[in-house]
């Protein structure tokens, strides 16, 4: 009896392993929260993307709702937003970009193909600030109001429903 069990036993373990799988295989790999809601926007002290000598630092995200949307020329879903965004700032949605893990020529080519939807583009090739807000690719955008205060954070490309069901309605909300 005690021997049929033992057989039984890494059967058992398949089942039970293979339940565990199946449900990680059936989350949204993109679905995340990011620790920092609720919280202020990393401090930070960079230059800008098109100009060496302009420094910007966190202040730049306080007075008005603000769109953080972290991006590289190497990126193939920071392409396709790209419309989206453009959208946006059409709308009147502030929009800054962090150009991410990039060097500064393919940023300056990248806006110069696409457009260019952001007031400002924070230079971060090493990617210092993306690790302090938790990146781990882009794209990635995070809704900043007006006291610097992170209330959104969507990963991955935004798509038009995206942009109409969900972004345009937290920048209404945090207005």
């Amino acid at each position: 009896m005690k021997r049929r069990l033992l057989l039984l036993l890494p059967l058992v373990g398949f089942l039970v392993l293979s339940i565990f799988l199946y449900r990680g295989l059936s989350l949204d790999p993109f679905h995340r929260d990011s620790a920092l809601l609720a919280r202020d926007f990393p401090a930070f002290d960079k230059v800008t993307l098109e100009d060496p000598e302009r420094r910007v630092d966190r202040s730049l995200l306080e007075g008005q709702v603000t769109l953080v949307n972290v991006w590289g020329e190497w990126c193939p879903a920071c392409k396709q937003e790209m419309p989206q965004l453009l959208d946006l700032a059409e709308r009147g949605v502030r929009l800054v970009g962090i150009n991410y893990k990039d060097t500064r020529d393919k940023g300056l080519e990248f806006l110069a193909e696409f457009g260019n939807p952001f007031e400002v583009n924070i230079f971060d090739p090493e990617g210092n600030l993306g690790f302090e807000l938790g990146v781990y690719g882009a794209p990635e955008t995070f809704l900043v109001d007006r006291d610097g205060i992170i209330r959104y954070h969507h990963t991955g490309y935004i798509d038009p429903r995206d942009v109409r069901d969900v972004i345009l309605p937290e920048v209404q909300r945090w207005q």
